[in-house]
């Protein structure tokens, strides 16, 4: 019992895992048809994880609440939030507009999400900001570069500093067409690698922390 308790999952991600790599070089209709019956299967499970994440949010919040930990107050807001927008959607069919008038659900999401999240993004700015200076202070030649680059970008951004130096807008199109390009796929091809050989691992069973426990269990 113990066996199939640990090998069993194993053994399923190893085939699950096989199957969706070699289904990419077998165009042929049995296989597409097979991938999108799993693809179905996989929004059925993705479903039933919603539940579970949120019962698991209740569960957390519902116990600082209980013992009045530090910020427990919050906890209650965001318990009033989510029965709030269940309640509203429900009600409003999970339509935002309804013979082309807006619902209650519509509403509360363009005028409570919306701001809040503008809001957010306000907050951001300024720690943007502050990451900034701290970044573009030329202490080194790495971060003279980087400071005379970023001001180059930002009046080739800008109409007020296209008209004080016009040169800075071929500059800047050269600098984010190419240099940054280039980093950006760097980056996105090392994220790939790394994606395929923590994939190799969970499929080869090397990497066990899914199941709950340490990778050697």
């Amino acid at each position: 019992m113990i066996f199939l308790k640990r090998q069993l999952p194993l053994a399923i991600t190893f085939v699950m895992g096989v199957a969706f790599a070699l289904q990419y070089y077998i165009p042929h209709p049995v296989s597409e048809g097979a991938i999108t019956k799993v693809s179905d299967w996989m929004k059925i499970i993705s479903g039933f994880a919603l539940v579970l994440g949120i019962a698991s949010v209740f569960h957390v919040h519902a116990v600082k609440i209980r013992r009045q930990a530090p910020g427990w107050g919050y906890s209650g807001v965001l318990f009033a939030a989510i029965v709030t927008t269940m309640g509203v959607g429900f009600w409003s069919g999970g339509e935002s507009k309804a013979d082309g008038a807006q619902t209650a659900f519509g509403w509360l999401y363009d005028y409570t999400m919306v701001p809040l999240q503008g809001t957010m993004f306000s907050i951001l700015a300024f720690f943007i900001a502050s990451a900034a200076y701290r970044a573009f202070r030329a202490r080194s030649p790495e971060a003279s570069v980087l400071l005379v680059s970023a001001v180059v970008v930002m009046m080739g951004r800008v109409p007020l500093g296209q008209f004080l130096a016009p040169w800075t807008w071929h500059v800047t199109q050269w600098l984010l067409n190419v240099l940054n390009s280039a980093v950006r796929r760097a980056i996105l091809i090392g994220v790939s690698m790394g994606s395929v050989g923590l994939s190799l691992k969970i499929i080869l069973g090397k990497e066990r922390s899914y199941l709950g426990g340490s990778k050697d269990q």
